[in-house]
Formats: structure tokens, C-alpha cells, sequence
């Protein structure tokens, strides 16, 4: 029986697909072998010996110690691309906010209840105030091309945009999936220098905080248009004050606001609404579950942030996992722990990211000893083994 601890709530049409007879799933479960969660922070959190995986519905994983699972042998997963028609729709909405001074003509709007029979007229009168511009013809630049990137791009050039794209990273399952009319950059500068809205779709790291600043707006436009849906801190708030002053940037709207976002003017501040649909939080729990439930009953990784894709069918017998260092001799020490148990190995997968090497290994035994999995671990280098028995 596996353990599911859910730390936020999470749609059950994802739920549901745990079968009862070998899960158990609670909110609060000692001893879990998975957590499932959205923006619960973990940082804090006593993880327990017998955490085999975490799953984020969703993309970002801010929220997770990542660093800290990865020493325990726990792997994570995220779910990219689950939410991602929910948070292009809302870019979408975003750009024509920016266009058209929507809020502020509701708003105002509002300040002539009252009025009466005037309504009407005062209406028409104050309307001019709110004067925008269509989005048709001017000039798009995506940064970042990946789930919820090419989706945006696609549609702005279906609303007959002229859409520029830049990301160095660019995967080529993405690409395959790039509308033809959208232009690929091969730098930033000139992206920015001729784009009229600006949308950023990538993750924050430490090495993309900050990622708008002076410098980049210098590249841009005067009253260029700027959209976050991504994460906050990827834009420098006094670079961003500055430039707003300036009358560089016309617009920033943001689904990530905070304190200083709000005292702002020209800035719209949505309260992170990107993925807040049905639709994006079923598909986010779904995606979660299955991964979770594909690993915990066949050790196959997809879609993890800190361990390598691995998938391997099933062959019958057992099947022995293993995390280690990325290093030399691994894998010919853990054939040799196996030799000298008995146990031929029928086949193996072994896959690498960065540090850290990960192994699917078939071997024909029902029974495995418990001694095999301590003499595993004791080779120096090894994090994780498990072993899954038929």
C-alpha cells in the first residue's frame, strides 16, 4: 500500500486515478511515500525517511527544496505544459489590457452610480479619456519558447501580430510546434528593440532574476509594453519604477504583484491567475498523478526537475532502482554486487543529468533479499535504491 500526502487541495479527477486497493491519500499521513502538492512551501519541513517523490501541479517549484531531496534520493516532479493554455489565455487578456485602459474606464466607470438619468451622456463625454490601441499589426516579443511561450506566440500571430521569438534553449518538441509566421531571433537586443508588447515566459533561477533591468529596457522602445506571467522576481522593481517614469514603459502588467507593484502607477497587478482554471488544475493533477504512480510502481522518471528522464516496460521479475553520483566504475561495481548474489540482469537503463546518474535494472528473481538492497547502498557514490517485486 502507498502513502499519498496531499499538501494542498488537489482535484480529485487527478485524485481518482490512484487505485484504493494499493493507495492510501490523506492530508495529513505519517510514513508518506509521496507528497502531491501546488504552492504549499516545503522548506521548512521535516522530510521522512520514507519520501520516494513529490509532484508539483504545476510548473514552478519555488516551493520545493529541491537541493534537499535530491541529497535524500527523493524525486521531484512538475508538471510543464498542464497549465499552459490557461496562462496563455490570460497573456492574451493581459496584452489587451495594456491596449485598451480597460481597468481604469471600469473603474471610473463605477464612481457614476448615482448619476441617474446623466449616466448616458456622461459616459459619452468621458470615454475619450480612455482612447487605446488595437493590437493588430504591432510587434510581439516572446521570451522564452516553451509550453505556454509557443502557445502565446501562436495566438498573437493568429490575431495577426508580427511575433518575434528569442530562446537560446529552445527545445526542438517546442519548435515542432512554432507557428511558420513566427520570426526566431538569435538575440535579445534586437528583439527588444522592436517589439511594442514584451511577454517573458521563462523560469526564475538565479541567473534570470532580475532578468529585465536597465540594460534591457535600454534596449527597448518608448512606451513599450511589458507582460510577467512567469515569475516576479524576473523583473527588477527600481529599473522597472524608473523606466516607468521615464515613459520607456507605458504598461507592466503582472500576475506576480507585490507591495511595491501596487503603489505603482501603470502597473496592472493580477493576483497569479495564470493556472486559476478548472481546466488547468485538472490537467496539472492528472499529469502529477501519473507521474507519481508510474514511478512509485515502475521506477520511471518523466518530467522530474533534478533527476534524468529514464523509462524502461516492464519485463516481469524485479526490478532494482538506483540513484549515485555521476562518476566512474558505478555501474560496473553494481553489476558485480548483483554477480556475486546470483542475480543476472535481463536489462538495464542507465541515464545521467548533470551529477547524478540514475539506473532501471530487470533482473528475473521474484524474491530479492533485503542484504541485496543494504550491499547496494554501501557502495560508496550510491543515494537510493529501491527494489519493486512482482
Amino acid at each position: 500500500m502507498f502513502k499519498i500526502q496531499t499538501l494542498n487541495k488537489i482535484d480529485p479527477e487527478g485524485l481518482k486515478l490512484f487505485p484504493l486497493s494499493n493507495y492510501e491519500i490523506a492530508s495529513e499521513i505519517p510514513n508518506a511515500d509521496a507528497v502531491i502538492l501546488r504552492s504549499f512551501k516545503m522548506h521548512d519541513m521535516e522530510l521522512p525517511s520514507s519520501l520516494k517523490a513529490i509532484a508539483r501541479a504545476g510548473a514552478g517549484v519555488n516551493n520545493i527544496p529541491i537541493e534537499k531531496c535530491t541529497e535524500k534520493g527523493v524525486v521531484v516532479f512538475n508538471t510543464p505544459g498542464a497549465n499552459a493554455n490557461g496562462v496563455k489565455e490570460l497573456v492574451i487578456a493581459g496584452m489587451l489590457l495594456a491596449s485598451r485602459d480597460i481597468v481604469e474606464s471600469v473603474t471610473w466607470a463605477k464612481t457614476l452610480i448615482g448619476k441617474g438619468d446623466e449616466v448616458p451622456a456622461l459616459i459619452e463625454q468621458g470615454k475619450k479619456n480612455f482612447a487605446g490601441q488595437e493590437i493588430k499589426g504591432k510587434t510581439l516579443a516572446v521570451i522564452g519558447l516553451g509550453a505556454i511561450g509557443v502557445l502565446v506566440a501562436n495566438a498573437a500571430s493568429a490575431l495577426r501580430m508580427n511575433v518575434v521569438g528569442y530562446d537560446p534553449y529552445m527545445s526542438v518538441k517546442h519548435a515542432l510546434k512554432l507557428s511558420r509566421e513566427v520570426t526566431w531571433m538569435e538575440g535579445v537586443q534586437p528583439l527588444l528593440a522592436q517589439a511594442d508588447y514584451v511577454t517573458i515566459n521563462i523560469p526564475l533561477t538565479p541567473e534570470t532574476k532580475g532578468y529585465i533591468n536597465k540594460e534591457k529596457f535600454r534596449m527597448m522602445k518608448d512606451g513599450v509594453r511589458i507582460l510577467n506571467f512567469a515569475r516576479g522576481g524576473l523583473v527588477d522593481t527600481e529599473s522597472l519604477r524608473e523606466a516607468i517614469a521615464s515613459g520607456k514603459v507605458a504598461r507592466y502588467i503582472t500576475d506576480f504583484p507585490d507591495e511595491e507593484m501596487l503603489k505603482m502607477d501603470n502597473v496592472i497587478s493580477i493576483p497569479h491567475l495564470g493556472a486559476s482554471t478548472k481546466e488547468s488544475e485538472t490537467n496539472c493533477a492528472i499529469m502529477a498523478v501519473e507521474q507519481v504512480q508510474d514511478f512509485l510502481e515502475n521506477g520511471n522518471i518523466k518530467n522530474s526537475v533534478n533527476f534524468p528522464e529514464a523509462a524502461m516496460e516492464r519485463n516481469g521479475g524485479s526490478r532494482i532502482l538506483i540513484a549515485n553520483k555521476n562518476i566512474p566504475n558505478m555501474v560496473s561495481q553494481i553489476s558485480s554486487v548483483l554477480a556475486a548474489e546470483g542475480i543476472n540482469i535481463d536489462n538495464m537503463l542507465n541515464k545521467k543529468r548533470d551529477d547524478i546518474a540514475y539506473n532501471i535494472i530487470d533482473v528475473a528473481q521474484k524474491d530479492i533479499d533485503e542484504s541485496v538492497k543494504t550491499k547496494l547502498k554501501s557502495i560508496e557514490g550510491v543515494f537510493m535504491v529501491r527494489i519493486i517485486q512482482d
